[in-house]
């Protein structure tokens, strides 16, 4: 196969011609489904049969898009829009919007009653004295009728208001023992009443934004809810989110730089953009849950339940103006986070390296790469895997003995550069098959015999490491070139999506934008056979993390496509690499359990699990306010455990020093990024492990 033929199935593109097209008639919603479907039918990897079990899953997933959490639909309402289970396939076809009418009809009346009722509720004081429970288990069945669906309004409404009343009793509490004047403090009655004003404002505004939300857009929803049948990656784009996808080769980001995912009406960070200013503040992490935002000082608004596209305007911003979110961490405590958003370094999206010693001072090169980033520009921009060459020939002009390579948080990229890069460690040979439906794998090889390092190597990956990642992981790993050091496995995403602009599909009388269709083309598959979908790549060594005990990564999508396997690739591995691999497992093993810190993540990672176990919740504000006061304590025990390692040493390479000698700017962030692996514990296991091989 062609490598710049290989590099087109992962950069998005809109050249699938598909030579049919629905001619002069009116535009609308009516004709989307059936173009969509039709691109579908044609190219989608594993595409699915349009008939009554495709119907069922559609419905459930739009009803999930709308009541995820169960607080507007009754089993009344579900009973009644239940006799289009299986007509949804045949609505698709032929564009039929009855089911969406309907739907979207019954929705608006209980969003009009939903206002009604939350604003009764929240007129009068709540009593937190008794042991109410309030369940927030999405499985749980439908409201029978009218008057549990208020009861569970009520209960909803008043966990958020003792939210909110805890912390700031809490926050009262320390100021006086603290003797701080600069708080000032309220009576009990006082702090509730404002309590219900902001839960107040919250629901007024999630209706607001409900009811300003364009039709186009409830739409999408739906669209949406029929492309998620498919897998998690085929997806419908409407005109004005298409330039909203993919920030991660465009190297300038006005914002915070975090990469977010919506799922059950709830904010995920999923990313940490390198180089970003939430990176470079350090305090929002990859599993937050952003519960509000605050421009500047102001009120904070609730994004709980919040069109994703609304949160992110909010959430964006111009540079130099702060941001504040309230963010829930994975073991279930809060925190606001400011940020000043600013322009994102490009520098800082580069791969670049430093010299690691211990106390025995030999010398180990460290090489992060954030992204497999590539040249769009016609050969004016840069490639990783030139730049990542670039670093090793400087690790050894620096006497780098092995080379730790950091893929953790590496959310992928451009394919030729990963058969290139990989081809810096080995002799040649084959290291991807990608396979499009009713077609022989493709061989992605590398063909030069020279190699960059063939010293240890080490790769660094944890649950986010995804897609191209775990392709050169991958290949490592099949030709037993390096050891894998990091999570349970990598994040499972073994498919490749191509964009198909769908104003090239439907021609009308009206000028109309109908938006963009990415799809899901082909797979990825090891050279061993296996693809690295869902399973992703098992680490040779693992080590505790937050994520340790729970399910994470692609598996936890709805309708991910299948692992399976096809026939291996011709390959030799050589034992030289890897020949006392089950000693330096041992000694791992051993230094991980003696370390305190490792011991306190994975009591962090069981006390997460737990959390996330949790269903309900008590509605009792002494005890909410003793578990969240236990939750902080125990946090900020393993935070503060993250102290600086003396052993570990981090020197930059002579070829950086004359640059960061002429630019304050960049000397401060490599001094701040040499602070942060100082404290990184995984890094300093993972050279020992490197100084074991």
């Amino acid at each position: 196969m062609n490598i710049k033929k290989a590099l087109l199935v992962l950069i998005p593109v809109t050249l699938i011609a598909t030579g049919f097209y629905f001619k002069n008639q009116e535009a609308g919603k009516s004709f989307l489904l059936p173009s969509i479907l039709k691109n579908l039918e044609l190219y989608h990897f594993s595409p699915q049969t349009i008939d009554d079990n495709f119907s069922k899953k559609v419905f459930d997933e739009f009803i999930s898009v709308l009541d995820a959490n169960k607080r507007f639909f009754t089993k009344d309402d579900i009973d009644k829009l239940s006799i289009y289970k299986t007509k949804i396939d045949d609505f698709a076809k032929s564009g039929e919007d009855e089911f969406y009418d309907k739907t979207m009809e019954i929705y608006e009346s209980r969003i009009n009653q939903y206002q009604l009722w939350y604003r009764e509720i929240l007129s009068k004081p709540f009593e937190f004295n008794t042991n109410e429970v309030f369940n927030f288990d999405d499985k749980q069945p439908w409201a029978k009728n009218e008057v549990e669906l208020k009861d569970r309004l009520r209960k909803y409404l008043k966990y958020n208001v003792m939210s909110n009343l805890a912390t700031n009793l809490e926050i009262q509490e320390n100021a006086i023992q603290n003797k701080d004047t600069t708080i000032k403090t309220y009576s009990y009655d006082t702090l509730e009443t404002r309590a219900r004003k902001i839960v107040l404002k919250n629901q007024d505004d999630f209706v607001a934004r409900w009811k300003k939300i364009q039709e186009s857009e409830k739409v999408s929803y739906y669209i949406n809810s029929v492309t998620a049948v498919f897998d998690p990656h085929t997806n419908y784009f409407p005109p004005a989110d298409k330039e909203n996808f993919d920030i991660n080769i465009s190297g300038r980001l006005e914002g915070i730089g975090a990469s977010l995912q919506e799922k059950d009406g709830y904010i995920k960070v999923v990313r940490i953009v390198p180089g970003s200013p939430s990176a470079l503040q350090g305090e929002l992490k990859e599993g937050d849950i952003i519960l509000k935002v605050a421009q500047g000082a102001k009120e904070p608004v609730d994004v709980v339940n919040m069109p994703m596209d609304d949160a992110i305007k909010m959430i964006r911003g111009p540079k130099g103006t702060e941001v504040r979110l309230t963010v829930k961490k994975p073991d279930g405590s809060t925190k606001v986070i400011k940020i000043i958003r600013d322009v994102v370094i490009l520098e800082e999206t580069f791969a670049k390296s430093v010299i690691l010693e211990d106390n025995d001072h030999k010398k180990t090169g460290y090489i992060y790469l954030p992204s497999f980033y590539t040249d769009l520009n016609g050969g004016e921009g840069r490639t990783c895997w030139t730049d990542v060459r670039n670093e090793i020939r400087k690790l050894k002009n620096n006497g780098a003995e092995r080379i730790v390579f950091d893929l953790r948080n590496n959310g992928g990229g451009s394919l030729q550069d990963v058969v290139y890069m990989s081809g810096l460690f080995i002799e040649n040979g084959p290291i991807v098959q990608v396979k499009t439906r009713d077609e022989a794998p493709d061989m992605l090889e590398d063909y030069d015999p020279s190699v960059e390092w063939d010293g240890p190597l080490v790769i660094m990956v944890n649950e986010f490491s995804a897609s191209a990642s775990e392709i050169l992981a991958a290949a490592m790993q099949d030709y037993k070139r390096a050891v894998i050091v990091g999570s349970k496995q990598t994040y499972g995403k073994g498919t490749v999506q191509r964009f198909v602009d769908l104003n090239d599909k439907i021609r009308s009388k009206q000028a109309s934008e109908f938006g963009s269709l990415k799809i899901t083309i082909q797979k990825f598959y090891r050279i061993n056979g296996g693809t690295t979908q869902i399973k992703g790549v098992e680490s040779d060594i693992k080590l505790p993390d937050n994520f340790t005990y729970l399910q994470s990564g692609e598996i936890e999508q709805d309708y991910p496509l299948a692992w399976d396997k096809i026939s291996p690739a011709k390959y030799f591995t050589n034992s030289k690499y890897l020949s006392n691999l089950s000693t330096v497992k041992s000694r791992s093993a051993s230094r991980v359990k003696d370390n305190e810190i490792f011991t306190l993540i994975d009591e962090n990672a069981k006390r997460i699990k737990k959390e996330d176990d949790k269903k309900s919740i008590v509605l009792n504000l002494k005890l909410f306010m003793i578990e969240e006061k236990l939750k902080k304590e125990q946090s900020k025990k393993l935070d503060n455990s993250f102290k600086e390692i003396k052993d570990l040493m981090i020197s930059s390479l002579i070829e950086d020093r004359v640059g960061l000698d002429k630019d304050k700017g960049k000397m401060d962030r490599a001094n701040d990024w040499y602070k942060t692996l100082k404290k990184d514990i995984y890094l300093y296991e993972a050279l020992q492990i490197a100084e074991d091989l």
